[in-house]
């Protein structure tokens, strides 16, 4: 968020002391012990802030999914190098890595020493206080949903001045707006780790959201209702339903993406502890809640994938002292995905599973064995930047079913500022002898939808699929991004009877 003015900063040196306000190398994810003491007055003073836009946009608005594309990668160098450096080595490969730094040639130095090219990466200096990026750094927003890019700042809810003023830093360096909800009646509290969108409108937290903004709240700021709280993310982000579920536990910061992830529009990967242990019972709560009252955006509902929470020297953290391990706390980087990973049997498992539902894409595992007992893994230490000129395509993936002579019908949304040139569905039955395409058409123009039909198969075929469009103005992108090595694939069953089955759709 924004430099406070400087009187204000002097102020807080002068109140807190020094050690309070210099830059840090081992803050945790949650409250160091003495922040949690002025953490009411810090934020009470952030409300004054006059950085950045502090009033809605005027025009319809829409966040990015993190499995969009991405121009940089941004992470802050503070502590946990090894990691970060892994992360460098293959963002670079995806897109430009922005390292926020003091000491440029020790970072070139460090990084070259680790066989990491620094080709793509941007060095810039700045101060920050912690590496928790992804909990204050800035979302990707979209006028119009693809047109012009800006960033979208809230409240960050640490007293940590040099980490809350990173979104303006970066939105001057690339010459983008900055909207704030800063200032009453905007003002709102909240944290890149608690918060995923679809894309499509629709966002995840859990309850912290509207902890933090009410007013029996720990911050008391100006208090807000939960029908506020959805307005205020409706007005600047385009959340038109804001899904929140009850916090856990024993995760002590609450925030979602510890145990959760979305992977795609309608696919949910959550993470599974054995019966009955630690917040294994109320995940499942939430999320028999979640699938009874919530569809996917497709009117569907949600997919669900299991991953196995992974325990601490065989515990877990109903255990006093066991770190709060993770499998979701994972980053998409363009076609790449990195997944933090403990030098545990479970990791094989873990990768496995990322790879059988991310078929092409490059799933890496890093280990995070020492950054997780400061409760965070690679998801909280990256912030992806959207691309400034998005070409998007959603699609409620095709399901099994039973063989018929009619085609199977595709529908897509696909959208770009200049408009759509061509689009094409390309299918295989056997994905080593190449894909053949089929040509879509704009069926629904004021719905941006456009279909295909692949031709009927015999039963017993499985068919693999991916979408390519092109602009207007020439760009040109595949979902699933890595296609033709990702696809989405589905079976043609044998019809066991006349009767049609309802479990098949």
């Amino acid at each position: 968020m924004h430099r406070l003015p400087a009187l204000f900063l002097l102020c807080f040196i002068l109140i807190f002391g020094p050690d309070t306000y210099a830059q840090v190398t081992d803050l945790p994810r949650g409250f160091a012990p003495k922040e949690k003491s002025f953490i009411r007055r810090y934020l009470h003073s952030r409300t004054k802030n006059t950085g950045g836009i502090s009033t809605p946009p005027e025009f319809p608005v829409r966040t990015m999914a993190e499995w969009e594309e991405i121009e940089y990668l941004v992470i802050s160098w503070v502590q946990y190098l090894p990691t970060l450096r892994e992360v460098v080595r293959y963002g670079r490969e995806e897109c430009k890595v922005i390292i926020l730094c003091q000491d440029t040639t020790g970072i070139r130095a460090y990084l070259e020493a680790g066989d990491v090219s620094t080709e793509g990466v941007i060095l810039l200096k700045s101060r920050v206080n912690s590496v928790w990026i992804r909990d204050y750094g800035a979302s990707s927003v979209y006028a119009q949903g693809v047109d012009s890019l800006w960033l979208m700042d809230w409240i960050y809810n640490r007293p940590r001045p040099d980490d809350d003023h990173i979104p303006s830093f970066l939105s001057r360096y690339l010459n983008k707006p900055l909207f704030s909800t800063t200032r009453p009646p905007f003002d709102l509290v909240n944290i890149g780790g608690n918060f995923m969108t679809d894309g499509m409108g629709t966002g995840f937290s859990s309850r912290l959201v509207l902890e933090e903004n009410s007013v029996e709240g720990k911050f008391n700021l100006s208090s807000k209702t939960e029908a506020e709280v959805n307005e205020v993310m409706r007005r600047f982000m385009g959340i038109n339903r804001y899904i929140k579920m009850d916090v856990l536990p024993y995760d002590g910061i609450h925030h979602i993406d510890m145990h959760m992830k979305l992977l795609n529009e309608e696919t949910l990967l959550v993470g599974q502890y054995p019966p009955g242990v630690a917040d294994g019972p109320k995940i499942e709560e939430n999320l028999r809640d979640l699938i009874s009252g919530h569809s996917s955006g497709f009117g569907f509902p949600y997919e669900l994938v299991r991953i196995p929470m992974p325990p601490h020297q065989g515990e877990y953290p109903d255990s006093w002292w066991a770190s709060y391990r993770t499998y979701t706390n994972a980053v998409f980087i363009n076609k790449t995905v990195l997944v933090p990973v403990y030098g545990e049997s479970l990791d094989t498992t873990a990768l496995r599973i990322y790879r059988q539902i991310l078929p092409g894409y490059r799933i890496v595992g890093i280990n995070c064995d020492q950054i997780i007992r400061s409760g965070g893994a690679l998801h909280c230490i990256t912030r992806g930047i959207g691309v400034r000129d998005p070409l998007l395509i959603q699609h409620r993936q095709l399901r099994d079913r039973y063989a018929t002579r009619e085609p199977y019908q595709v529908n897509a949304v696909i959208r770009h500022r200049s408009g759509i040139r061509s689009a094409q569905v390309f299918f295989t039955s056997d994905t080593l002898s190449g894909f053949q395409p089929v040509e879509m058409r704009e069926t629904i123009p004021e719905e941006n939808i456009w279909t295909a039909f692949i031709p009927a198969y015999p039963p017993g075929t499985t068919l693999y699929y991916y979408i390519q469009a092109e602009s207007v103005s020439g760009k040109q992108v595949s979902r699933p991004l890595p296609a033709p090595a990702g696809w989405w694939k589905f079976l043609i069953r044998q019809r066991p009877d006349p009767v049609l089955d309802p479990s098949v759709r």
